[in-house]
């Protein structure tokens, strides 16, 4: 089979590999779609092997199918693999941790949180760039029929992790939504906030974004490279702020107009990684009795919630794609995807 590896210092080589056979627990899914996401930009960008040390986490990197939001069909099991969770046949997303099994944390489908460490397909392990990828039955979601196999490569990561934020927001009809930085993440949480009822304002510095948030389903839509969106949000909110606000850029700017832009009582995640911010604690979180969460991808469970969600509100997640690639052309779709000036890259099979 085929699999592209990052070289560093922006090359990749597509690979031959072994196709892979399940051991007693494995399943291998024949790839339909493998998402490219910001993270990949970190193991494509640094020098060969050191990307995982940027992320803090132990381990080598070098040499392994990069890829970590995999879709496809289920074509082999193992001896060991219950029938009652997996066939050959089925539609499956991946979920792209791997931990323990056995700790607390991998038994509530948070592998990522694993307290003996984990192992990131994509990253520390073969991923979904390949033609076949072999993973723990465990990992594997179901994909609903009305789920498309690149709209369950984006719920494999980016856009399941929008989802997971607003879940630990505890969004509801009630709420308005601030959401800054619209990348895909933060285009799935314009999508997700306004099929769950909520009154979504849309924040970036680039104008397209602005408009495709607009046409996603945001109530008012804030280009902040003209406009100070933490005053734009007082005047939409009749001054008091957003009840939920959500930060899916990781720049230092956007989470403190986050937390700025927030109400009284009300809640901010920071979903988007690296970097950091400086907040004036007292008047911007003490005396606001504001909740400030993390929010670090989603768990099992939660990947399959959303890919109901997807199927049962009819979210076009197909809207954020404006690259398809065939695997034969990686090299090309990493140059164009490392410039960011597009929206979601997905490599078809």
């Amino acid at each position: 089979m085929r699999g592209v590896v990052f070289q560093g210092e922006r090359t990749l080589q597509i690979t031959t590999f072994d196709d892979p056979a399940p051991g007693p627990d494995d399943v291998v899914v024949e790839i339909k779609a493998s998402g490219l996401c910001g993270s990949d930009l970190h193991f494509y960008r640094s020098t060969g092997g050191q990307a995982l040390a940027s992320f803090g986490i132990e381990g080598d990197d070098g040499g392994f199918i990069a890829g970590h939001e995999p879709c496809g069909v289920v074509a082999a099991v193992g001896a060991n693999v219950d029938a009652r969770a997996v066939r050959v046949g089925d539609r499956v997303m991946v979920g792209h941790y791997q931990g323990c099994g056995f700790c607390a944390q991998c038994l509530t489908g948070w592998e990522q949180l694993c307290e003996r460490g984990v192992t990131i397909f994509g990253a520390s392990a073969h991923g979904g760039h390949a033609d076949y990828l072999k993973v723990p039955a465990r990992n594997v979601v179901p994909l609903p029929d009305e789920v498309g196999f690149a709209a369950g490569a984006a719920i494999s990561c980016g856009t399941g992790t929008a989802y997971g934020a607003l879940v630990r927001l505890d969004l509801t009809a009630r709420d308005t939504l601030a959401v800054f930085g619209l990348g895909p993440v933060g285009q799935s949480a314009v999508q997700f906030a306004s099929a769950m009822g909520a009154e979504v304002i849309a924040v970036d510095v680039a104008s397209e974004r602005v408009a495709l948030a607009e046409e996603l389903g945001a109530a008012h839509a804030v280009d902040s490279h003209t406009t100070d969106p933490v005053e734009a949000i007082r005047e939409l909110t009749g001054g008091r702020g957003v009840s939920r606000a959500v930060d899916c850029s990781g720049a230092s700017a956007a989470r403190s107009a986050a937390v700025r832009s927030a109400a009284v009582w009300g809640r901010v995640a920071f979903v988007g990684e690296g970097g950091d911010v400086t907040l004036n604690v007292s008047p911007e979180i003490i005396r606001k009795q504001l909740t400030v969460i993390g929010s670090y991808t989603f768990s099992l469970t939660r990947q399959a919630e959303c890919a109901r969600f997807v199927a049962r509100h009819g979210v076009d997640v197909d809207r954020l794609f404006t690259h398809r690639w065939t695997l034969d052309d990686a090299a090309e779709a990493y140059r164009e995807f490392d410039r960011q000036t597009g929206g979601k890259a997905v490599f078809e099979f």
